[in-house]
């Protein structure tokens, strides 16, 4: 069954995976990026990433994997999803957009922390 709620998106960190890892394991932030979900712990992966069981305004499963590469990671962001029983959606398209665009937000954030005061084109830290 497809969900009616699909993202996958990735974003190039030049940071250690460990460090990238560490800067999204805080569920505090968790409730920042994706306001209205109630995410539970199905994997830590550590430096590999996190997967989720997704509840609250969706239903489903979510998961943020870290790829090593190069000398950093690609943020990779996938939600699989559905508006939960008690909430309807009119417009798809624009729900979509809401959570790719919240991940996107992660993402950036990540990103920002962890190559902060670096220069465009050095090494990562």
């Amino acid at each position: 069954m497809v969900s009616s709620i699909q993202v996958a998106d990735q974003t190039f960190v030049a940071g250690a995976p460990e460090r990238v890892a560490e800067a999204i394991a805080s569920p505090s932030k968790w409730r920042a990026w994706w306001p209205g979900l109630r995410l539970e712990v199905r994997e830590d992966r550590a430096e590999k990433g996190i997967r989720w069981s997704v509840a609250g305004t969706l239903t489903g499963t979510m998961e943020v994997w870290l790829e090593p590469s190069l000398d950093g990671v690609i943020l990779h962001y996938f939600l699989h999803a559905d508006p939960s029983p008690d909430r309807q959606v009119r417009d798809l398209a624009a729900a979509n957009r809401e959570w790719r665009v919240a991940g996107k937000r992660m993402s950036f954030e990540v990103k920002g922390r962890i190559e902060a005061g670096r220069a465009a084109g050095e090494p990562a830290a």
